[in-house]
């Protein structure tokens, strides 16, 4: 069945082609006759611009031009040029005078024009030359508007200027498959443009006409089609009573190229077996109709015989192989997707013990977190208890020696207060310790915890801080108080060592059972791949801590604008917060 189908689409595409290749060859055709028609047009006018030119031709300079055209090289379908002189009945005389003078003067004595046929009527169009048979005589004086139908054509075309071309073979010249046409432009008088009828009719000259044989100009044309054996008919497809009374056949057929004179006219071909394409041509607005025809057999090649049955056999062959391949394919497929359903449930038992040993991690993790705090808290107590209580027994001890000393040993007093200035150095160190330890005031909230913390980094580095908490305080646990206070610390720590800032805005926000805290600085911002720096564990503390607790850390960082870390955790219990994070930082911001 594959193999039919290929035989059928390979012969139907190779019929396609064909038809195209001929088409193209006949529309070329028809091109070719389009542009030989016009250059005899153009050779029409060109004659006219010669007579046009001066007020006054004769009949030798008019010979001297054609003569130079060399028609029988340049244009060799053309019979004659002729010009036919407008004679009005009261020149007459004068004319025929003039005429006989002129064309004995050209041929010689022995020519005797006579206007022909005889008789008296308004007005003549009189042939006067006629190149380049300029010898045949009998034309001459032949009166153009004795012809009822060319006398309305000629003064058609006297009237609005324009060239006409007849319909009708000139009976003359022609002979069965051998018609001889004819195109007529008239002539004015050497002047300004003529714009009206009036105008041409005062002006009016003559006729100039061209005869040219229809076979030569398009046996020519035959000859530079490459497909051999194309037969043309050119049809006159015009109005009919320009054939006058020769209606037996319609469309009028002027020319075919496989006619004889015997059978000018032999039936058109036709059948599944030949090509055929109609194409219209203008032959100076009257219309014709070309038809060219031939075998197909004369457009298949060799190979185009044999192709389809090739298809057939490799349709045939093809789908063999194609169903052996499809049946590897399939086997393949089969077992790949039993390899990867292996590896796929190995992939999620890995993914399994990742998430595991993650969450695993992260207890870790919260555990140390939870460890390191109360051991902090543990030596803090200790250093309070024991060296806090021994540090201030002996600032009581060296006050009261100092106190004793005093106005009776002199140099031991002063001994006493030096000793008495450092131990109260060495417990403002101690409390220090302890403050970084574990902050007493955590003890009191972390909203006290916070406002505290703020407070001593704006005195230790002069940097300006503005903190916002419409709560009051807030009842968390001991560890997510801890892990707040830890990432404001952290946060702090960054600005004063890569912010370069002036001012800090700390915001404290309870909202739907969540806690938000908001750190947001003007400083320099965040370079790019600064979160992701070498040995930079800041922001990932911070994260971890925040996760731990179940919450989600967003930091936002504006060119030139500063950054905003903003860290949220349920502390209470509850849904997601109702504001959404991209409200808290400004336009045109990025996380980073």
């Amino acid at each position: 069945m594959v193999g039919s189908v290929l035989y059928v689409v390979t012969t139907r595409s190779i019929e396609s082609d064909v038809q195209e290749r001929f088409s193209r060859q006949a529309k070329y055709a028809q091109a070719v006759i389009n542009m030989r028609i016009k250059s005899y047009t153009d050779l029409l006018r060109g004659a006219a611009s010669l007579l046009q030119s001066g007020d006054t031709i004769s009949h030798r300079q008019f010979h001297d031009y054609v003569q130079g055209l060399h028609l029988a090289r340049n244009y060799p379908a053309v019979d004659t040029l002729n010009f036919a002189t407008w004679v009005r009945e009261d020149e007459r005389s004068h004319f025929e005078a003039e005429f006989a003078r002129e064309l004995q003067a050209f041929l010689g004595p022995g020519a005797r024009p006579v206007l022909t046929p005889s008789g008296r009527r308004p007005a003549y169009l009189v042939v006067t030359y006629i190149e380049p048979d300029a010898t045949n005589t009998r034309l001459y004086g032949l009166d153009l508007m004795s012809n009822p139908y060319f006398r309305t054509q000629l003064a058609q075309s006297r009237d609005d200027g324009r060239l006409r071309a007849s319909g009708r073979p000139i009976a003359a010249l022609s002979v069965p498959n051998d018609n001889h046409l004819g195109m007529r432009l008239p002539v004015y008088r050497h002047g300004p443009l003529l714009t009206g009828a009036e105008q041409r009719r005062a002006a009016y000259l003559g006729s100039l006409g061209i005869a040219f044989s229809l076979p030569k100009l398009l046996h020519g044309v035959m000859d530079e089609m490459p497909i051999p054996g194309v037969r043309m008919t050119l049809f006159d497809v015009g109005p009919r009573e320009v054939i006058g009374h020769d209606t037996t056949t319609w469309p009028k057929v002027l020319f075919d190229s496989h006619g004889t004179a015997a059978n000018p006219t032999p039936p058109l071909d036709g059948g599944d077996e030949v090509f055929t394409a109609t194409l219209p041509l203008d032959f100076n607005g009257r219309p014709w109709q070309t038809t060219y025809s031939v075998p197909k057999a004369r457009l298949r090649t060799q190979f185009d015989v044999y192709y389809p049955k090739l298809m057939m056999a490799f349709g045939f062959i093809g789908s063999v192989l194609l169903y052996a391949l499809l049946h590897i394919l399939t086997s393949s497929r089969r077992a790949a997707l039993e390899l990867a359903q292996e590896m796929t449930s190995e992939l999620r038992e890995s993914q399994t013990r990742l998430q595991l040993s993650h969450q695993k991690l992260r207890r870790l993790a919260d555990h140390a977190y939870q460890i390191k705090e109360l051991e902090r808290k543990r030596i803090a107590r200790e250093i309070h208890d024991d060296l806090g209580q021994s540090l201030l027994a002996l600032r009581i001890e060296a006050e009261l020696l100092a106190g004793r000393t005093q106005g009776t040993h002199n140099h031991l007093n002063t001994r006493a207060r030096s000793t008495l200035q450092q131990i109260d150095t060495t417990i403002r160190s101690v409390r220090q310790i302890i403050n970084d330890l574990r902050p007493t005031v955590l003890d009191l909230g972390l909203s006290a915890a916070v406002e505290w913390q703020v407070d001593q980094f704006q005195k230790r580095t002069g940097i300006q801080c503005e903190i916002r908490d419409d709560h009051g305080e807030i009842a968390l646990p001991d560890h997510c108080a801890t892990a707040f206070f830890r990432i404001l610390q952290e946060s702090l720590t960054n600005i004063v060592r890569h912010a370069n800032a002036t001012h800090v805005k700390v915001e404290l926000r309870l909202n739907g059972g969540w806690l938000s805290l908001t750190i947001r600085d003007n400083g320099c911002g965040l370079p790019p791949g600064g979160r992701s720096k070498y040995e930079s564990f800041g922001l990932v503390g911070i994260e971890e801590r925040i996760a731990i607790l179940g919450g989600t850390c967003a930091v936002f960082s504006e060119p030139g604008g500063g950054t905003t870390v903003i860290v949220s955790a349920p502390v209470i219990g509850g849904p997601e917060p109702a504001v959404p994070l991209q409200q808290e930082h400004g336009p045109g911001s990025a996380v980073v």
